[in-house]
This record gives C-alpha cells, sequence and structure tokens, in this order.
C-alpha cells in the first residue's frame, strides 16, 4: 500500500519520466520504489531514479515523521549513500523540477561519451 506521498513523489515521476524520454534519448531513467525500509521497521519509502549510461542515481526518501519533507541526494550508481540528504518540502516538488533535476544531473557529456 503507498502512502499518499509516496503515491504523489510517483506521480510526478511518471508525468516527468514520459517528457525526459521524449525530450533527451541519452537518457533513460530508471525508477524504482522500495517500501524494504518500512518493511524493516523504519517508517519511510525509498525512489530511486538510475541512469544506466552516465551511472549516476538520485534518491528520495519519504518518511512518515516528517510527511511533507522530501529528502533527496545526488549520488553514484557504484557508491553507498552518504548521510547528507537534502530537504524540499513535498509540495515544492514539481513535475518541472524533478524533470529539470534528472535532466542535469544524468545529462551525459557529449566530449566524453
Amino acid at each position: 500500500m503507498l502512502t499518499k506521498q509516496l503515491q504523489r513523489l510517483c506521480d510526478i515521476a511518471e508525468a516527468s519520466h514520459k517528457t525526459i524520454q521524449q525530450d533527451h534519448e541519452d537518457i533513460d531513467p530508471l525508477i524504482g520504489v522500495s517500501q524494504n525500509m518500512r518493511q524493516s521497521g523504519i517508517p519511510a519509502d525509498v525512489m530511486t531514479v538510475d541512469c544506466l549510461r552516465s551511472r549516476k542515481r538520485i534518491i528520495f526518501i519519504l518518511h512518515d515523521h516528517h510527511p511533507d519533507v522530501v529528502r533527496y541526494q545526488f549520488t553514484e550508481m557504484d557508491n553507498d549513500p552518504g548521510s547528507d540528504f537534502s530537504e524540499v518540502a513535498l509540495g515544492d516538488l514539481t513535475t518541472n523540477l524533478f524533470y529539470q533535476w534528472v535532466c542535469d544531473f544524468f545529462k551525459i557529456d557529449q566530449t566524453s561519451a
């Protein structure tokens, strides 16, 4: 069962994903949702957005104790996440902002690709 916060984040990701695929052939983000933390007794859900070509990842965490906040981190797929997460209000995380983050962070440097 998805929380309303996770459902909102999934809706934002889904809408953004369609536009990203249309606008950027070199970025094909893979979006995953995990409730493993919740199943382990931590009241939180995780969404990851990965780019296989750049090996980059964006991690989003929604914690029940802070339902109006999304914690996020820009990282590499091959590295464990650090403890330095940034925060944004869930209401401020729009489809456009999600799109911009993914496109900017996953951008493939054509000179080295």
